[in-house]
């Protein structure tokens, strides 16, 4: 009993590691221009892509495909938010989040018409067929590397926004656009920056969730949502906050389908984040303010 638990728990923290890489990258775009991206998965996707066309078209090797791929994810964030975000003047909350689900379209009809709507096989080196036995729970050597990376981008974000000076003057900029222009920040710069770190975040995410959901332009439609539960979850503006929503999320999500059922996994997601907002509107992390007017 207690090694089928613990298998369910290392299954869900595994697939909720990949929430969390997502979400983070909902959260870096929000906590520095407060836009809530949903067209972070179709981003995501289009770059999975293109790895995909690297390595069966033109049989590049995974080692060199991957990183061309996160320079093109890198380009393709900072080409979304010059193409859509940067022309719209003083746009409303709700206009910004129709820009966003634009983009999302624009995307998805791209990735339809350039790569097909049937479902492909993304030929990753790492499998999740090839398994570990520890000490009875069973772990596959693709949630190993689902593990490792997802940590190590975690410990280097939180060194990259701690230490770096482009780190900093992301925090900065998320905190107020004017005032860092007056120190000589180019807001503009360091958002197109921001949208390119997030969309480079979110293709390895894509990259890692391909070999288990396979390749098609819907593959990040669910994992978008469950991303932005988690994101709601651990709070909008705390990055730990996002990474411990994933978590949570992927754990909560697989016990609900093992124990209740397994038709129902999805609904876990929404019905967090109504719970959520009800009783904590911040997340677990993120400080609540209040703006007197």
């Amino acid at each position: 009993m207690l090694t089928q638990l613990s298998q369910i728990i290392v299954s869900g923290l595994a697939i909720g590691s990949c929430y969390a890489l997502i979400a983070l990258a909902m959260v870096i775009i929000y906590k520095t221009s407060e836009v809530l991206n949903f067209a972070q998965g179709e981003m995501a996707m289009v770059s999975t892509f293109f790895a995909y066309s690297l390595l069966s078209t033109y049989n590049i090797p995974f080692i060199i495909a991957f990183p061309l791929a996160l320079v093109f994810s890198l380009l393709l964030g900072m080409l979304v938010e010059f193409a859509f975000l940067r022309p719209a003047k003083n746009p409303t909350v709700l206009g910004l989040i129709v820009i966003t689900l634009g983009a999302e379209m624009v995307l998805y009809g791209f990735a339809g018409w350039k790569w097909g709507a049937e479902t492909k096989s993304f030929p990753s080196p790492i499998l999740d067929t090839r398994v570990y036995n520890l000490k009875g729970i069973v772990i596959s050597q693709l949630n190993l590397w689902i593990f490792a990376v997802c940590i190590s981008l975690m410990l280097i974000l939180f060194l990259f926004f701690r230490y770096s000076k482009l780190g900093v003057a992301m925090k900065a900029t998320a905190q107020n656009q004017m005032a860092a222009r007056l120190m000589g920040i180019r807001s503009k710069r360091i958002l197109s920056l921001t949208w390119g770190l997030s969309s480079l975040i979110g293709a390895v995410a894509g990259v890692l969730i391909a070999p288990i959901t396979l390749l098609d332009p819907n593959m990040m439609i669910d994992p978008l949502l469950k991303a932005f539960a988690s994101a709601v979850l651990g709070g909008m503006t705390s990055l730990p906050g996002a990474a411990l929503g994933g978590g949570i999320l992927g754990v909560v999500e697989n016990l609900f389908g093992w124990y209740v059922s397994t038709e129902f996994k999805s609904v876990v997601a929404f019905a967090i984040i109504v719970i959520v907002l009800c009783i904590r509107p911040s997340g677990l992390l993120a400080r609540h303010y209040v703006k007197k007017v």
